[in-house]
């Protein structure tokens, strides 16, 4: 039998050194890119599962955990899907490699929600068109027959006149909504626009006694007048609506006024009943009252973004709103 000599061990020990460094190496680079694709895999910002062909999860993000109940739904498919769970709308993808398949969860709710805007306000829009043109009919024929009925009969034709001026008020809203707002501004007194929105809510129907609180001063605005209107409107009749759901028999709406080197602050409050879903104040087509149309307050933060400012929910006991315009 041949011995080793103390050179081929030495060299031996050398190679057996060098095979382990480059192992200790290769395992390290692999460590490090198992690390990177896992960070990368929490970086997207989808959900994501990798899973054996026994079902069970190779590799997942965050996301993926927290939808874990999502994944018991989703199925292998050539063709992307869009999957509804909770409420949300997601786009499922999937693909495979070798023993391992990879499913992919966007969240897409928000995206069908613009879309779904998009058709409501282009069908809206459409519709309003159809109707402005009988509407304007018939407040034309309502002003000639209230000159010419009874006397008695005259608060029914009244009352048409009120519901007419309420559908155009929705009309003009709906169109506004699907067009966008532009202001066109100019300078006017306070005391002018207070004339303006007392002629809007002098067409709406109620039934209570309400007392109304605007600011006494006069002051000067920049802005455009007929949008400013329909923003203080909207906020009105909200209030109006809510006092006459309300227990009370009468009510208290108070809008008062000050302002900054910056800002015209208003901040709008009334005795009505509470807000239900305040998540939805500022979404288009929500509606946290019975027969609102889920536009009036959409539009109103619009119109204050339009004038460099915005409109806001005050947190505390009593209902109140804050618009704020830019001088």
């Amino acid at each position: 039998m041949s011995t080793v000599t103390p050179e081929e061990l030495n060299l031996l020990i050398e190679q057996t050194y060098k095979v382990e460094a480059d192992f200790n190496e290769l395992k390290s680079s692999y460590a490090h890119l198992q690390d990177t694709v896992e960070k990368v895999v929490e970086f997207l910002p989808n959900a994501i599962w990798i899973v054996n062909n026994d079902n069970t999860i190779f590799l997942q993000n965050s996301q993926a955990r927290e939808l874990w109940e999502l994944l018991k739904l989703l199925e292998y498919k050539s063709e992307d899907y869009e999957l509804k769970f909770n409420n949300s709308s997601y786009l499922i993808k999937s693909s495979s490699y070798k023993d391992k398949i990879m499913l992919s969860a966007t969240d897409i709710t928000e995206q069908k929600r613009k879309e779904n805007l998009a058709t409501m306000g282009q069908m809206a829009a459409h519709l309003s068109h159809e109707i402005r043109n009988p509407i304007g009919a018939i407040s034309l024929m309502s002003s000639t027959l209230k000159k010419r009925v009874l006397t008695e009969n005259i608060p029914i034709v009244e009352e048409i006149q009120n519901s007419v001026a309420r559908i155009e008020r929705i009309i003009k809203a709906t169109l506004m909504f699907s067009k966008g707002v532009d202001a066109t501004k100019k300078e006017f007194l306070w005391s002018e626009l207070k004339a303006s929105v007392d002629i809007s809510i002098g067409y709406y129907a109620y039934s209570k006694d309400i007392h109304f609180k605007f600011p006494s001063e006069d002051f000067r605005l920049n802005a455009d007048k007929d949008l400013l209107d329909m923003l203080f409107s909207n906020f009105l009749i909200n209030a109006i609506d809510a006092i006459e759901l309300d227990d009370e028999e009468d009510g208290v709406i108070e809008l008062s006024y000050r302002s900054d080197t910056n800002y015209h602050i208003f901040e709008i409050y009334d005795s009505g009943i509470p807000i239900e879903n305040a998540k939805d104040l500022f979404e288009a087509f929500k509606s946290t009252k019975e027969k609102g149309n889920g536009l009036g307050l959409v539009l109103s933060q619009q119109i204050a973004e339009a004038h460099g400012g915005y409109v806001e929910l005050i947190e505390g006991n009593r209902k109140a709103f804050k618009i704020k315009l830019a001088k």
